[in-house]
């Protein structure tokens, strides 16, 4: 029988096998794998924990996003009603300011329509006094007419009163 390659390469092939199994590299293998496979699922779990806690944040910064959102648009409500309050007191401040200012001009107009009916009055009656006094200086002595002229004044006083 010859020995041909095919038979060394059978041989060869068995011895290989037979020191495989010897040094225990399935073994080996197998726990290398096994810790791969270890190293692997606890990346899957840390990687699992890493997106529920990131979906947590989310939630949260969302929740708190809203919460701004609303309390922006409170914020916002209360100026406007400030700016609004504000915008009517200042209408009414104003009104009360020009009413009063009116008031103020009416009272000054009366007081001046007062003054000047008065100087009028007063002006009639010295006229009136002195056509008086010399219509009866021309027609009554000395004495009559100081009487005369003293019943007039006491009479046009007690008129203007």
């Amino acid at each position: 029988m010859e020995l041909d390659a095919t038979f060394y390469a059978l041989v060869g092939l068995v011895i290989f096998l037979a020191l495989v199994v010897y040094l225990k590299v399935p073994g080996v293998v197998g726990k290398s794998l096994d810790a791969r496979a270890d190293r692997i699922r606890d990346e899957l779990e840390e990687a699992r924990r890493l997106r529920e806690e990131a979906q947590s944040l989310l939630a949260e910064y969302q929740r708190k996003r809203k919460e701004a959102e609303k309390e922006a648009t409170e914020i916002v409500a209360i100026a406007q009603r400030e700016a609004h309050g504000m915008l009517e007191e200042a209408k009414k401040k104003t009104e009360e300011y020009v009413a009063r200012r009116n008031r103020l001009a009416e009272q000054k107009i009366a007081q001046a329509e007062v003054e000047a009916v008065n100087e009028v009055r007063a002006s009639a009656v010295d006229i009136a006094v002195a056509a008086a006094s010399r219509i009866l200086a021309d027609k009554v002595d000395a004495k009559t007419s100081a009487d005369l002229f003293k019943s007039s004044l006491t009479e046009v006083k007690s008129r203007l009163n």
